[in-house]
């Protein structure tokens, strides 16, 4: 019976068999860009080949350009299994219809895309000038910022994804500098062990990284301050965190009294119509212990000390008054899997929606929210914030919008 049944299964094999049906996807076809980052600080994809499959088999074309994975460990074979086409030149990866890229684009990048497609980026606003605006106006580019872009609710989903990243690593990031094996540090280990009074950290700001920052810090036993000048943030990080901290908003003296004694502090104040304001003068600086560590978060929006000014990972720090400064403006870089991993996780879903809308352009008229991110479209400048800043015209993009019909 059993070598009857090989031989009718062998037989059976050799005919033309019915051939798989495909599932019929809705939507449109949207050709998605991956450039490859040429901004040496810049370790992140915006895309996992994990979310490329995912898009493939929803009737999506992606390109991803060789190495733009790397520095992240994905390689190129796993993007081509993945149903991404690998392509050698980042010419060919920004003539999509979507270009995703973490840095902004440079100018010769931005002539490389095709009039009217879609970019999605950082805008990194303090290192733009006009010229940028106008290169993306001159190709009538819809550029999306990825520090501007909301969700259905009213969140920023990159800002608190990448924050919570900056929060988590921050300390780990103290705890290396406060130790005997860097110059400078203090010799101190973050935290607290039985009999030795615990690591003292002043946190200003009460947002997302102060947030994961101090979970980190009291983890480890540290005895943490929180200074905001909002008193919802500071009452909603209380409760975050369910533990009693100290909280206080900011006025010179307490917070200069604090910094006395800090061992470390951690910058983290969010940008307030366009840049963080300075509240850490180099005057309290000067009287911090030597051998303390600062930590400026913010820096990628001007930073919230006086003394700041930005470093890069491969040189992350400088002495001021004998207090080691750590101002990296991109600090979810230094755990570049992880943060590409969370960015995949948003633009996966976003990119699913374009397609089954028919494009960038209707996203941006169908979803407020993903509107917030809009600042070009189709050769016009559409936010204030900027306008002011470049001393540039700007268009309302509902106007804009509503002139369409």
């Amino acid at each position: 019976m059993g070598a009857n049944m090989a031989e009718i299964s062998k037989e059976a094999s050799i005919y033309p068999q019915e051939a798989v049906a495909k599932i019929a996807t809705s939507g449109h076809s949207v050709l998605v860009g991956i450039p490859k980052e040429t901004e040496s600080q810049e370790r992140r994809v915006v895309l996992t080949p994990e979310a490329v499959a995912l898009l493939v088999n929803n009737n999506q074309r992606v390109m991803v350009e060789t190495g733009a994975g790397d520095a992240s460990k994905f390689s190129d074979k796993e993007y081509s299994d993945a149903g991404a086409k690998v392509v050698y030149s980042s010419k060919e990866a920004f003539e999509a219809q979507v270009v995703l890229k973490v840095e902004p684009p440079t100018e010769v990048e931005i002539n490389y895309m095709k009039p009217g497609a879609c970019l999605i980026s950082a805008l990194q606003l303090g290192k733009q000038n006009a010229e940028y605006i106008h290169a993306l106006n001159r190709k009538k580019i819809t550029a999306v910022s990825f520090e501007h872009l909301e969700d259905k609710v009213g969140g920023m989903p990159v800002v608190r994804a990448m924050s919570e990243i900056a929060g988590s690593s921050v300390m780990l990031i103290a705890a290396e500098y406060l130790s005997s094996a860097k110059s400078g540090g203090k010799g101190l280990i973050l935290g607290g062990i039985t009999g030795v009074p615990p690591t003292k950290v002043v946190i200003i700001g009460a947002g997302t990284v102060a947030e994961y920052a101090a979970r980190t810090a009291l983890g480890l036993g540290a005895s943490i301050m929180i200074f905001d000048n909002h008193l919802y943030k500071l009452r909603r990080i209380k409760q975050l965190l369910g533990q009693q901290v100290y909280t206080s908003t900011i006025d010179n003296y307490t917070l200069g009294e604090a910094l006395k004694e800090a061992d470390v502090v951690i910058g983290a104040l969010r940008a307030e119509k366009g840049r963080a304001k300075v509240v850490v003068s180099a005057e309290m600086i000067s009287a911090m212990m030597p051998g303390s560590v600062v930590i400026d978060v913010s820096i990628d929006q001007g930073g919230c000390l006086e003394t700041s000014q930005m470093t890069s990972h491969e040189n992350p720090i400088y002495f001021v008054d004998d207090i080691i400064h750590y101002c990296v403006p991109n600090i979810a870089s230094r755990v570049a899997r992880t943060a590409s991993m969370s960015l995949s996780n948003i633009f996966t879903p976003i990119l699913l929606q374009m397609s089954d809308h028919g494009g960038a352009e209707e996203m941006v008229f169908n979803y407020k929210w993903f509107m917030k991110g809009v600042y070009t479209y189709r050769g016009s400048l559409t936010n204030a914030h900027l306008a002011r800043k470049f001393q540039m015209n700007h268009k309302e993009l509902q106007l804009l919008l509503a002139a369409r019909y």
